[in-house]
């Protein structure tokens, strides 16, 4: 069946291009930070950090401790294809490593917040689906939100070790949740699927449903995985 659905990688390679090509930096030029590249790119700071780095390797960018990222070569065009493809490649790498952390941690956390969420832990998490729901076309209040609802869960499971972990992790968590939220709602039909699978997550949880809490994390997260692993896949054109 041929797709007219473009690559996630052309998508990224367009953006990319169009931001620096039209932004005419010269040699000296400093980037964007790296929380404003990746929203402009769709992928996750730590994404973006990655690359930046490889740039520096290649001797395309200067990064400067404390003062930011610089452009060295002449050539805009060789920097957009170099951080366009060392982009795409920690993307892959570091969101799926990323999610795998995450499925071991939260669907725990889901099964244990199912069995010791108090009142009090309910309704922070219902309001954080409450600003799901409001926020589907504001991108950041978005991310955050989602963010907000997977770390509540966590504080519901009133286990110390395990919050603690998962408060050293929040960055990589925002980064993997800007990802894949910029995956998945390249198509906007998207948003309300999303928002039912952190609904039934939450009605799962206020029920003591354990075994449901825990199979509905898990399945939430692996989705996550799939959709992303099927967007780095090649279609016909």
């Amino acid at each position: 069946m041929i797709s007219q659905r473009k690559r996630t990688y052309e998508v990224i390679v367009e953006k990319i291009e169009a931001f620096f090509l039209n932004g005419e930096l010269k040699p000296g030029d400093k980037l964007p930070p790296e929380r404003e590249l990746a929203s402009q790119f769709n992928v996750s700071r730590t994404s973006v950090r990655e690359a930046l780095k490889t740039l520096e390797m290649n001797g395309i960018i200067e990064i400067r401790q404390g003062g930011g990222s610089f452009i060295k070569t002449s050539e805009v065009q060789v920097l957009s294809d170099e951080l366009s493809t060392t982009v795409v490649q920690a993307e892959g790498n570091l969101v799926y490593e990323m999610l795998e952390l995450r499925r071991a941690l939260e669907v725990e956390a889901a099964s244990l917040a199912a069995q010791r969420a108090t009142s009090e832990d309910l309704e922070k998490i219902r309001q954080a689906l409450e600003q799901l729901a409001v926020s589907s076309k504001e991108v950041e209040a978005g991310i955050q939100a989602d963010l907000h609802f997977h770390l509540q869960i966590v504080q519901a499971t009133h286990n110390t070790l395990l919050i603690n972990l998962v408060q050293t992790l929040t960055e990589h968590m925002e980064d993997t949740i800007r990802a894949t939220r910029g995956h998945r709602f390249m198509d906007p039909s998207r948003y309300e699927d999303t928002f039912n699978e952190h609904k039934d997550i939450y009605v799962a949880i206020a029920s003591g449903n354990v075994s449901e809490a825990k199979r509905l994390m898990e399945e939430h997260i692996s989705r996550i995985r799939k959709e992303l692993s099927e967007a780095f896949l090649p279609v016909l054109e």
